[in-house]
C-alpha cells in the first residue's frame, strides 16, 4: 500500500507528564490548584494504608489525607486534600475509584463545610494569655501544668493558621494537626449516589427522597 515512508511521518514533539498527557514543548508548568475529594468505602483492614500508598507511588501532591465512620455501618469515609493540575486531579480520583473497598469517589465544590482539629502544646508561664487566646478561638484546655499547657482548636483550614500563629508567642513545644474533612452543604450528597444513614430519631416521611436528585 503507498503512502509516507517512516522518516515522512508525523511525529509528535511533545512529551507526556507523569499523569500520561502530552505536553508540546513549547508550553510551561501547567497549573495547578488545590481540590477536595471524598470516597466513601467498606471497612476493611488496610485500606486507609492502600489509599495511602496508591498516592505515594503516583507521586501526587497530596496534602492531607484523613479517614472516618459514617452513619451507615461498615462505611468509612476518606477526605483528602490535592494540590495538582486538572489532569493530575482527574487521575487521582479515578485511581481512587479503582481500589477494591472504595464504593464511590467525588470531588466537593468550593462552598463546602471544611473543618480540622490541632493539638497544641505551649510553654505555661503565661497561663492567663494562654487562656484568653484558646477562648478566643473557642478551644478547649486539655491539660494544664506549671510548665506546659495544651489545648485544642478546630475550625477550618484559615482559622487554624490563624491559632497557631497567635499561640507561637508563647513557644509551641508539640504540635499535631488532624487535616481537613467535609461534607457538602445542605441536601447534596457528599459522594455520587450516597443515601443518608438512619437514626434513632429518623422518620418514614419524604424528607431525604430527593438527596440523590
Amino acid at each position: 500500500m503507498a503512502g509516507p515512508t517512516p522518516e515522512e511521518r508525523p511525529h509528535p514533539t511533545g512529551r507526556r507528564d507523569e499523569h500520561g498527557v502530552r505536553k508540546e514543548p513549547d508550553e510551561g508548568p501547567e497549573p495547578t490548584r488545590r481540590a477536595t475529594v471524598s470516597a466513601l468505602v467498606e471497612d476493611e483492614p488496610g485500606v486507609l494504608a492502600r489509599a495511602a500508598g496508591l498516592f505515594r507511588r503516583r507521586q501526587f501532591n497530596i496534602e492531607s489525607l484523613t479517614v472516618g465512620p459514617t452513619t451507615v455501618e461498615g462505611h468509612s469515609r476518606i477526605t483528602l486534600v490535592v494540590e495538582e493540575t486538572e489532569a493530575g486531579i482527574d487521575q487521582a480520583k479515578k485511581q481512587l475509584a479503582k481500589l477494591t473497598p472504595v464504593i464511590a469517589v467525588g470531588e466537593l465544590s468550593d462552598d463546602a463545610v471544611a473543618a480540622e482539629l490541632v493539638l497544641l502544646k505551649v510553654r505555661g508561664q503565661e497561663p492567663d494569655k494562654v487562656h484568653a487566646i484558646t477562648s478566643m478561638y473557642e478551644g478547649r484546655t486539655l491539660d494544664a501544668g506549671p510548665r506546659t499547657i495544651t489545648v485544642q482548636i478546630t475550625g477550618d483550614e484559615n482559622t487554624i493558621d490563624d491559632a497557631i500563629d497567635a499561640f507561637d508567642q508563647f513557644g509551641i513545644i508539640e504540635i499535631a494537626r488532624t487535616g481537613q474533612t467535609a461534607l457538602e452543604r445542605g441536601d447534596s450528597p457528599t459522594t455520587p449516589g450516597e443515601e443518608p444513614g438512619h437514626s434513632a430519631g429518623s422518620t418514614d416521611d419524604d424528607e431525604f427522597t430527593n438527596y440523590d436528585d
